[in-house]
């Protein structure tokens, strides 16, 4: 129970800063059981004072156990060259996202010179039938998974008005990723913002995460739409043979 609580704690305040009364609101604790959480994890340097008062914030202890996990990922060293030359030749954000149950978790992200607000940040996620690299994941899954996807997650939550949730639109929108191998976020999570996305995949043929490049729907959509799309798609390839994709007997297998 005590870990429970804490957990819900941490995760909140992974949001960014709150006050005692935000916390308690947004866990259902009793104040007093708040007061004493805090008091505890800001002993330990797992959450200290805010920039204002009566704020609380994550603790700078945190820092070395979430690099941990990030460095369990083998995609983000591999990805990391191809990313940066994507960020070069778009100036958008890039993101590497890996697939965690129904949600991408972001796990890399190379901030993009136009758009710096965009909302999805390291350790932040998205469900899978939401946004360029999310879907990309999605659409690589059977068709039969689609279902289940959905059976699970009933009702799809909207981001705007263009998220496509009814589910016979969504899996026609993850039949059409799956042939083209790039999926086109037109302004489904954040509007104003359009983003593509790419899986990449292992020697097992296995969906390991996404690349995306996200920013204003005018740049990513506009005249430079098939340039970057081959960027991401070469980009995609280079990354996957990087973790065995096609590789057979010691060739690497044609990507077309």
């Amino acid at each position: 129970m005590m870990i429970r609580k804490v957990a819900e704690v941490l995760t909140f305040l992974a949001q960014g800063e709150a006050t005692v009364a935000e916390i308690v609101e947004a866990t259902g604790e009793p104040r007093s059981s708040i007061y004493r959480l805090l008091s505890g994890l800001q002993s330990e340097d797992f959450v200290e004072p805010g920039t204002r008062r009566g704020r609380f914030r994550l603790g700078m202890k945190l820092l070395p156990l979430g690099a941990a996990v990030v460095a369990r990922f083998d995609e983000r060293k591999l990805a990391q060259p191809a990313m940066e030359r994507l960020h070069d030749l778009t100036g958008e954000t890039v993101f590497l996202c890996v697939p965690h149950q129904d949600e991408a978790i972001c796990v890399e992200r190379l901030a993009g010179k136009r758009v710096q607000s965009l909302a999805l940040r390291v350790g932040g996620s998205l469900p899978l039938h939401a946004g360029a690299a999310s879907r990309a994941m999605l659409a690589r899954r059977e068709a039969g998974e689609w279902d289940d996807y959905i059976r699970r997650n009933s009702p799809l939550v909207g981001f705007t008005p263009s998220t496509v949730v009814e589910p016979a639109g969504l899996k026609a929108l993850l039949a059409k990723t799956r042939e083209s191998g790039l999926a086109i976020s037109d302004q489904d999570v954040t509007v104003g913002v359009a983003a593509l996305g790419v899986a990449i995949t292992d020697y097992k043929g296995q969906v390991r995460g996404a690349l995306s490049i996200s920013g204003l729907r005018e740049s990513v959509l506009g005249s430079s739409l098939e340039q970057w799309s081959d960027a991401l798609i070469a980009a995609g390839h280079e990354v996957s043979r990087a973790l065995g994709c096609g590789v057979v007997g010691g060739q690497v297998a044609d990507f077309g």
